[in-house]
C-alpha cells in the first residue's frame, strides 16, 4: 500500500491538465521501427525510434522519482519468440524539482528479436505506453508495426551507435564485490547495496530494480567512500502484500555524468 501510494502521488503530480490536453501526441513525439538486420545466429536486431519535439524528453525503464515507466506489449507480433530491449545509457535530469532518468531529442532503442520459427520472417507489432515531458508530463499510447527483412537487411549505423552507448558490464568496469543487505521495515524491506568500484564520474546514482514486476522500488540514496559505493532504498509490494526478495534477481545500474555500469545480482553480507 505504501509503495502504491507513493507512486500514485508522483504520477498525479505530473498529470496532463489544461489546454495542453488537446494537443496531438504527434506534435510531441513520433515513434517508428528501424528494420535493422538478421544476425548469423538467427536473431534479428531492430530498433524503435522516438523522435521528440524540441524541449521534450522520454523515460528510461526505471524513470526516477516522478517519471512514467514505459510499457511494451508485443503480443500483436507474428513469429516472435522473445524480445530483449538493449537500453542505451540514459541521462539524469530534473523535472519539477525531482530527479528523473531518461532521454532527450531522438532515442534509438535497440531490440533483439528471437523468432519463434527459425528461418522465417518476423512481423513486429507493438502497443506502447510511454511518458514524455517538458514542463508537464504527458502519457502517450501509440502503436508500431513493420514486416522485418529475412534476407539479412542493412546494418544500420544508428542502431550500431545505440548499442555502443550501452552501460558497461561488471567485468568491463572492473567491479569487485557487490553485497546487498536486506532488512524488514513497516510494509516492506530495506535494501542496502555496497559496490566495490572506482569512480566513473560525478553525481553518481545507483538505480536498484527487482525481477518481480509487482514490486515498487524507491529511488536510492547513494554515497561514496573511497572505492565503496553505498546505496539504500525501500521495496514494497504494489498490493501491500508480503514478499520475498531474490538477491540474484536484483539489477543495480550505476549512473553518473560520465559512464554507467550494469550489475546483475548481489550476494549477502
Amino acid at each position: 500500500m505504501i509503495g502504491t501510494a507513493l507512486f500514485s502521488l508522483a504520477l498525479a503530480a505530473l498529470t496532463l491538465a489544461g489546454p495542453l490536453a488537446a494537443r496531438s501526441p504527434d506534435d510531441m513525439v513520433r515513434v517508428s521501427v528501424l528494420p535493422g538486420w538478421r544476425d548469423a545466429d538467427g536473431t534479428h536486431m531492430a530498433a524503435l525510434r522516438f523522435e521528440m519535439a524540441d524541449g521534450w524528453k522520454t523515460y528510461w525503464r526505471a524513470p526516477g522519482e516522478a517519471g512514467i515507466p514505459p510499457r511494451f506489449d508485443w503480443r500483436g507480433s507474428r513469429n516472435l519468440g522473445a524480445v530483449e530491449i538493449l537500453w542505451p545509457t540514459p541521462q539524469q535530469t530534473t523535472t519539477n524539482g525531482m530527479r528523473t532518468i531518461g532521454y532527450e531529442h531522438d532515442l534509438i532503442l535497440p531490440v533483439r528479436l528471437t523468432p519463434a520459427r527459425a528461418g522465417e520472417p518476423i512481423t513486429l507489432s507493438a502497443d506502447l505506453e510511454i511518458g514524455i515531458c517538458s514542463d508537464i508530463c504527458v502519457p502517450v499510447d501509440t502503436w508500431v508495426h513493420l514486416d522485418l527483412p529475412l534476407d539479412g537487411g542493412t546494418r544500420d549505423p544508428r542502431i550500431a551507435a545505440a548499442l555502443a552507448a550501452r552501460p558497461y558490464t561488471s567485468a568491463e568496469a572492473g567491479v569487485g564485490r557487490v553485497t546487498c543487505a536486506v532488512a524488514p521495515i513497516e510494509g516492506g524491506l530495506r535494501v542496502v547495496a555496497e559496490i566495490d568500484m572506482k569512480r566513473m564520474g560525478t553525481q553518481e546514482m545507483v538505480v536498484i530494480e527487482t525481477d518481480n514486476p509487482d514490486l515498487w522500488v524507491a529511488q536510492s540514496e547513494t554515497v561514496r567512500q573511497g572505492r565503496r559505493l553505498r546505496a539504500e532504498t525501500q521495496v514494497y509490494h504494489a498490493d501491500g502484500r508480503g514478499f520475498m526478495l531474490d538477491r540474484s534477481g536484483l539489477r543495480l545500474t550505476v549512473l553518473s555524468t560520465g559512464e554507467a555500469v550494469d550489475i546483475r545480482g548481489c550476494s549477502g553480507n
